[in-house]
């Protein structure tokens, strides 16, 4: 072989010997949390897709649930409810406490975070019958948050429309 082939040799030869290279597209979670307020649901949706649709209760009138563009701030098992009016903590958790076994907080203001969360059995009709009484948070029946729970990130976007 000519001597001014050589580099030319060694390098094709290093690059056949060279792990293949694959680009690795980062992935980016499409998912979104979508709440309709006039049709008291709210949606997972992957892209065009929707997972899953549940019922829910929402603000009151005089304490309504925040309209606009969220995203999930926390997740919570087995939260705990404090008053923001007196700060009294209610010592029950889990399915029978106000805000039953999950929570996921998408909005703060103020002393007042507004989140998606369980309800207390004695409180499902709200969800049912998809009542306009909470102080602004929404309220589904635990087996709907705990799949939405489990399907999501914080940092999901949080959709909240009229």
């Amino acid at each position: 072989m000519a001597d001014y082939l050589k580099p030319l040799w060694i390098a094709a030869a290093a690059l056949a010997m060279a792990p293949a290279w694959t680009p690795v597209q980062a992935q980016s979670n499409s998912r979104e949390i979508v709440l309709q307020l006039d049709k008291r649901t709210i949606s997972l949706r992957e892209g065009r897709k929707v997972l899953g649709s549940w019922p829910v209760a929402i603000g009151d009138p005089s304490t309504p649930t925040p309209v606009g563009r969220f995203s999930v701030q926390n997740k919570v098992v087995n939260p705990k409810y404090q008053s923001t009016k007196s700060g009294k903590i209610n010592a029950t958790v889990g399915p029978n406490g106000p805000l039953g076994d999950r929570w996921l907080g998408f909005q703060k203001s103020g002393p007042n975070q507004y989140g998606i969360h369980g309800t207390p059995n004695a409180w499902s009709w709200t969800v049912t019958s998809r009542a306009a009484v909470t102080n602004g948070c929404v309220r589904m029946l635990h087996e709907h948050v705990r799949s939405l729970f489990d399907q999501v990130e914080v940092g999901t976007p949080v959709i909240v429309q009229r």
